[in-house]
């Protein structure tokens, strides 16, 4: 079994997207694979990586072996001849990414590994690329967390969970992940993942607001802990399965996402509790915080599901309809146990 998956890891990969978390991914895959595909729309990104060896805006300090990247500034020549597509871009543009492709995927394996969900229509990523390039669920996989970008190009210790209808992909897509300093396992709780990669964003923002608001370590650890059990409700009701909400790719993922000095969520969530309008914040970052767009979705999702979600309806209320961050807080504060 083992033999067949690592000469099945051999197939040609292609990776689309430039930012961060896409920077890393390549790293782990130039490691692990002969080359890597890779999609680069910015013309300076793709230059600074032709001529210098690292990417001149993300993570600049990951330097790759470019002997081994094929880089393309042309998305339909990146995935012409790849088996493994992997998706990895901001959500807010996975649409105007999917309009850069004119082949036909429909025979390929997709792989998202976006921690957001399509804005528009709202809908998880896996769900919009099946829709798209009208391939099967058995078709498509997750990568997930617990993983900072930044810990990856430091090379310390991490995990990653892939998640798939489809074992003999899942297992494929962790052996390609798996270096020496990345751990992988596989889950089928496919949209669960996703899910949870949005929702814990969401948790980030709130505990970089109350941060920003002044509470303290105290507070955020409650906070955390009604954090994981929203996460729970709306995950239960929404795709109901068995599942522990304390592995890695739940829990993990929230707290490293909650806490770290990486996450940029936090980051966005610190400077709204600290009086910074939403448009100031974003200017401030120069990088999206996916869960400003995911608190959104999930808000409206919940619309149909009318799950408890305390901590998302107090986000979504700061965030959208620009309540008081300090007000909202006291409520919450009120309210946890």
């Amino acid at each position: 079994m083992v033999e067949s998956i690592i000469m099945e890891s051999t197939k040609k990969i292609a990776l689309l997207g430039s930012g961060s978390w896409a920077s890393a991914i390549v790293k782990i895959l130039h490691i692990s694979q002969k080359s890597v595909a890779w999609y680069i729309r910015e013309p300076e990104i793709l230059e600074g990586i032709e001529q210098d060896g690292h990417n001149p805006m993300y993570v600049s300090d990951i330097e790759y072996n470019t002997k081994k990247l094929e880089l393309f500034g042309n998305a339909d020549d990146a995935v012409r001849d790849a088996d493994i597509v992997i998706f990895c871009v901001p959500s807010k543009f996975i649409d105007s990414l999917c309009n850069d492709i004119t082949i036909d995927l429909s025979k390929k394996m997709l792989v998202t590994a976006i921690k957001g969900m399509e804005t528009e229509k709202i809908m998880l990523v896996s769900e919009f690329l099946r829709e798209r390039f009208h391939v099967s669920a058995k078709q498509m996989a997750v990568i997930s967390g617990p993983c900072h970008a930044e810990e990856v190009a430091l090379e310390r210790m991490s995990y990653l969970t892939i998640g798939s209808a489809n074992q003999k992909l899942a297992e494929e897509v962790a052996e390609i992940m798996r270096v020496k300093f990345i751990n992988t396992c596989i889950s089928k709780d496919m949209e669960g993942i996703e899910y949870s990669a949005v929702l814990k964003n969401i948790m980030a923002l709130a505990s970089g607001i109350a941060h920003g608001l002044g509470y303290g370590d105290n507070f955020t650890s409650v906070l955390i802990t009604n954090a994981i059990q929203e996460m729970k409700r709306f995950l239960d009701k929404v795709k109901p399965l068995k599942r522990d909400i304390n592995d890695s790719v739940y829990l993990g993922d929230l707290l490293v996402t909650a806490y770290s000095q990486f996450s940029r969520n936090r980051s966005f969530g610190t400077m709204i509790g600290k009086g910074y309008s939403v448009k100031a914040a974003q200017l401030e970052m120069n990088m999206i915080a996916e869960g400003y767009y995911g608190v959104n979705c999930i808000y409206q999702i919940n619309q149909k599901y009318g799950v408890d979600m305390p901590i998302t309806q107090a986000v979504y209320s700061i965030l959208y309809e620009r309540h008081s961050a300090r007000k909202e807080f006291k409520n919450l504060s009120e309210r946890f146990k």
